[in-house]
């Protein structure tokens, strides 16, 4: 997954780019406005972290100049303004979402996954696989050995968030925001309720899934 950081403060685009890069996204990043248009604008981006107060170009003509171009990125605003108007104009402007500073990594982190799970993106590389197991980022399929295992929407987010995140132990907060927003609450039953029944589902049609991130 590829991503595009437009911010002209140096340590927190540095910050940005080693936690995204350490998660496993693809990151490029620029603290010009008109360079990081033009890479917008030139590269296959599937995400764009955008700052609204840049040198030479300002974030909202970014946004503006990217929709007219009708490029398929999801945009997420980073910015120091926390103004009510200024989320609605961001919004209005075409941006998919808007994150105000000082923030948290985690909800970035979260906010970033929900808007992958939003329509289509133009991205190359759109599945993660784990042997013979195939999990299609756009489709929203898990498919074992060409079979699909025909999960339901919520087994789909639990093993997708798992996936993502090989090597790392998840909690249950970060699934259950996975699942269902931040403004709402998945107890750690339910979840791993979710991610036995994707289990079985895969062992019915002769697989089984890897051995995923503890939830702890």
């Amino acid at each position: 997954m590829k991503v595009l950081i437009i911010e002209d403060s140096t340590s927190l685009r540095r910050s940005l780019r080693v936690g995204l890069s350490n998660l496993g996204f693809t990151v490029d990043d620029t603290g010009d406005g008109s360079e990081g248009l033009s890479m917008a604008l030139a590269g296959n981006y599937s995400l764009l972290i955008l700052d609204l107060m840049l040198p030479t170009l300002n974030g909202t003509a970014i946004l503006k100049a990217i929709r007219q171009a009708n490029k398929d990125i999801r945009v997420l605003i980073l910015s120091a303004k926390d103004l009510t108007e200024d989320k609605v104009d961001g919004l209005l402007n075409g941006a998919d979402d808007y994150l105000t500073k000082p923030f948290s990594f985690d909800e970035l982190h979260v906010r970033l996954l929900c808007l992958m799970r939003r329509g289509s993106l133009n991205v190359n590389d759109s599945s993660i696989n784990i042997g013979a197991i195939s999990l299609d980022l756009h489709l929203k399929q898990l498919k074992c050995g060409g079979t699909d295992a025909n999960l339901t929407p919520n087994e789909d987010k639990v093993v997708e968030c798992l996936f993502s995140n090989q090597g790392k132990v998840i909690s249950p907060e970060k699934l259950s925001e996975y699942l269902a927003g931040q403004y709402d609450a998945v107890a750690k039953n339910s979840i791993e309720a979710h991610l036995s029944s994707a289990r079985k589902k895969v062992k019915a049609i002769g697989h089984d899934l890897p051995d995923l991130p503890p939830i702890s």
